[in-house]
């Protein structure tokens, strides 16, 4: 019984140190995407955006407060949306904004499912990239239009997105002249001066510095911007990589993606 008793409470302890994490960055504890979901005490859900014969399954995070307030479009990264987008819409929901993220890949999927209802993310990577340019925006502005309507948020909107996503905040941005501002995260920028001739919003980018392919662009756009007189600010994250708002919350992230994924929150917010 002593020997049950002691393997009882060494299983307990162990429990008990698991329950939190050391990440190479040195934050104990912070939440995953699913954690914070499954805890969250604000109010999620799914709705359907319309436009056309199109339905886009939404989700929207709700802030808890007493005053309407301003909503964010998020757009997902090439994977389709996930637990990571829900994640970082439900802490914009904690600091005071209305999330609005649409799942690119509504009616895409296997019997006309969303991203979710793919068999593997890199499978729903490949349907992104098939999908048609012209309904994607289609698709942005029936959200936009939809989180302007919605009765808690006060009509001012602004937009973001990762990679796949930040890539397409440009091209909202271009898109429409009521944004407050746009906010991509390490998405390839605009090369020619159509793709910022219709930008009136503040671009703030995130880059992180380890990734070549996407910050190659960054010179043209920053060009392009200026020549226009338009304000674009690119922040490079040094030894960050691709994706690193992603990686930077997991438990193994590396000290360079934890800092840069908690530097780009202060930065964002």
């Amino acid at each position: 019984m002593k020997r049950a008793l002691v393997l009882l409470a060494l299983f307990a302890s162990a429990c008990t140190t698991t329950s939190t994490t050391t990440t190479a960055g040195g934050d104990t504890g912070a939440p995953t995407s699913s954690q914070r979901l499954e805890t969250t005490p604000r109010h999620h859900e799914w709705v359907q955006v319309r436009h056309g014969d199109r339905v886009v399954q939404t989700y929207v995070a709700y802030p808890e407060r007493s005053t309407k307030a301003p909503a964010v479009i998020l757009i997902h990264e090439n994977r389709g949306l996930t637990d990571f987008e829900r994640g970082v819409a439900d802490r914009l929901a904690e600091n005071g904004y209305i999330a609005v993220a649409p799942d690119m890949l509504s009616g895409m999927a296997p019997n006309g499912g969303r991203a979710s209802d793919f068999p593997t993310q890199d499978a729903a990577r490949e349907a992104i990239g098939k999908l048609p340019p012209d309904q994607v925006m289609a698709d942005l502005r029936a959200v936009a239009e939809y989180a302007k309507r919605i009765p808690a948020a006060n009509g001012k909107i602004s937009v973001a997105g990762f990679c796949w996503g930040g890539s397409r905040t440009w091209m909202v941005a271009n898109d429409r002249q009521d944004l407050s501002a746009a906010f991509p995260f390490y998405g390839t920028g605009p090369q020619t001066a159509d793709g910022v001739a219709n930008i009136t919003a503040p671009v703030h980018g995130f880059y992180g510095g380890d990734d070549a392919r996407v910050n190659a662009t960054i010179p043209k756009s920053e060009e392009l911007m200026r020549a226009a007189g338009k304000r674009f600010e690119p922040m490079i994250y040094d030894g960050a990589g691709h994706a690193y708002m992603r990686s930077g919350q997991m438990p193994d992230a590396s000290v360079a993606n934890r800092r840069a994924h908690d530097e780009s929150w202060t930065r964002w917010l």
